[in-house]
């Protein structure tokens, strides 16, 4: 609403001993004939003279009445001794006159309806359709997706003696899935090999009898063979693991109903008995073996927070960021106990989540992604969309993202941007691509230690030793760690040199440096989540490349005690 003075005096320097301010008020557009206007008149003194504020107003009000005060108050230049008196004075009377504008309003609808000028069957139903529209007792309950329901059965029967037979089952579809993965790579192996030998002899012909026009073809005709190979694998994987799914799906589906229609326990669990003995793991010992390499950690309990304490683990892991997502093809009872606890904490407010650390487009075709994505087809998922989906759907999530930002870009008057030239380019060269320090997630029951993945966007900065606390990557960790408290991520694996391989230019010195500035930060974030989450425990794991030496592991641990505040051990003995 906009104030105009359109006649009266300044309360200074006249000599007038009644001053006429009157503020006029545009109406409220589409309002019309449902909107009466009303006076208010203010009078008070000011010195020698009696000034009067008149300011019409539109009944009812839409304007908040702080605003309205405020703008009296600056556009008139009325004294700070009358603001109180104004402010009480303006909000009872547009209480007042409120009301009663509404008990005008309520007369007229009256007068309508015994003078038979509304349809009172019509009134009704208005009233009856927006009676049921807003209250929750008339509320449609909300009908349960095929998802929330075999969710809601799989986290039953993972608490009950089927828990056994359900991991047997997952186990023996994952070998199923690894032997016909090492009969791809045998076959493109193959393929490769023999690919390869044509090759170099028709590179011997060069010159001779063949030109570089036949060697061009050789090669075409190579690639094309090793792509219609590629498809014909990738298509009759995904046959396996949609009917994979399918038949897990059913299977869970019908020993629940069974479960529940059946008084018998004991026969149940006969039947259960009986269904996991097939589902065995194979003994040949011709297979290939897993050889897990040795894993250094240390553990650590802290607390945080200077009046309200909360504690929290702390480990420190020298290990491959995968091996905490692959499965053991023959792995031992500890990688079954791992299998199991991912499995009982699938549907549960204790999820584990791990930072894995991007580029910035959104795919799984080279680097890290493309190990990634290999480690996630090797067992299929019976909970949640394949990663290729989830990565389609966030890269339409993106796209509107980026749209939605460059929309209001325009709408902004341009300001400087120091240091982000390249970035901007660089998206608006691909709008797919997302930015250093952003992340996207993705959600996994086929890992072994993993539910949630986030896949933060780091550049090459990262490898350099002038980061700051203020760096994408370190933002970027602050706000996985929110996303944490905000989705019962209880345990979550950080990247503490935030590099997933060492090279050259990574020496002590700079190990050193990274890691206390990525414990410090990570510190402090941790003291922000008491007021994120109120205060709940969790588990956080440093995770240092493999090739790290036991020298520098050592260093690490070394620190970590001097930055947090680690609980000291009591050592209780009896008076003798």
């Amino acid at each position: 609403m906009v104030l105009s003075e359109e006649e009266g005096c300044h309360l200074s320097g006249h000599q007038l001993k009644t001053a006429n301010i009157v503020a006029t008020m545009k109406k409220i557009k589409g309002k019309g004939s449902n909107t009466t206007e009303k006076e208010f008149v203010f009078e008070f003194k000011a010195g020698k003279h009696n000034c009067v504020l008149k300011v019409p107003l539109q009944f009812p009000v839409q304007e908040n009445v702080n605003d309205l005060h405020g703008r009296l108050m600056l556009l008139h230049k009325i004294p700070c001794y009358v603001e109180n008196e104004l402010k009480v004075a303006l909000s009872d009377f547009i209480e007042e006159k409120t009301i009663l504008e509404y008990d005008r309003v309520a007369e007229l609808a009256l007068q309508r309806l015994t003078m038979g000028h509304v349809d009172i069957n019509q009134l009704t139903n208005a009233w009856t359709r927006a009676y049921a529209e807003t209250t929750l007792e008339h509320a449609r309950p909300e009908e349960s997706s095929w998802d929330e329901e075999f969710a809601d059965v799989y986290h039953e029967l993972i608490h009950s003696p089927a828990s056994d037979t359900l991991l047997n089952l997952e186990h023996n579809y994952f070998v199923r899935i690894s032997e016909l993965i090492s009969e791809r790579d045998m076959e493109i192996k193959k393929i490769q090999e023999r690919q390869a030998a044509e090759m170099d002899k028709v590179m011997h012909e060069l010159g001779n009898t063949l030109s570089d026009h036949d060697v061009n073809a050789v090669a075409s005709q190579h690639f094309d063979a090793q792509q219609v190979l590629e498809n014909k694998w990738v298509t009759e994987l995904k046959q396996v693991t949609c009917i994979q799914k399918q038949e897990y799906q059913a299977w869970v589906i019908k020993l629940h109903e069974d479960l529940q229609k059946s008084n018998n326990s004991s026969q149940i669990n006969e039947e259960i008995k009986v269904q996991s003995s097939p589902l065995s793991e194979p003994s040949d010992s011709g297979d290939r073996m897993f050889e897990e390499k040795p894993q250094m950690e240390e553990s650590f309990t802290i607390h945080l927070g200077a009046q309200l304490k909360t504690m929290h683990n702390l480990r420190l892991v020298r290990a491959d960021v995968l091996d905490l997502c692959k499965h053991r093809r023959h792995g031992s009872s500890g990688a079954k106990l791992r299998r199991l606890q991912t499995a009982l904490s699938l549907y549960s407010s204790s999820l584990c989540g791990l930072v894995l650390l991007v580029d910035n487009r959104v795919n799984s075709y080279s680097g890290i992604k493309r190990d990634f994505a290999t480690v996630a087809k090797e067992c299929t998922d019976f909970h949640f969309l394949c990663l290729e989906e989830q990565l389609e759907e966030v890269q339409q999530v993106v796209l509107y993202a980026r749209a939605q930002r460059s929309s209001k870009q325009k709408d902004q008057p341009e300001l400087p941007r120091n240091g982000s030239d390249d970035k901007s380019k660089n998206v608006e060269r691909n709008p797919s691509n997302i930015l250093p320090g952003e992340f996207y997630v993705s959600r996994h029951s086929n890992l072994s230690e993993v539910h949630v993945v986030f896949h933060l966007c780091v550049d090459d900065n990262v490898r350099s030793g002038n980061i700051t606390a203020r760096d994408p990557a370190i933002m970027g960790l602050r706000n996985i760690l929110k996303v944490c408290c905000t989705h019962d991520v209880t345990t979550i694996t950080v990247p503490l040199l935030l590099v997933h391989d060492m090279s050259e230019e990574m020496t002590i010195p700079w190990c050193l440096k990274r890691a206390e500035l990525v414990f410090k930060c990570v510190k402090g974030f941790m003291m922000e989540m008491a007021s994120w989450d109120g205060g709940i425990s969790r588990t956080v794991q440093f995770l240092v490349p493999r090739s790290i030496s036991e020298e520098m592991f050592y260093q690490l641990s070394n620190m970590l005690p001097q930055i947090f505040r680690v609980s000291s051990t009591l050592t209780l003995t009896s008076k003798p």
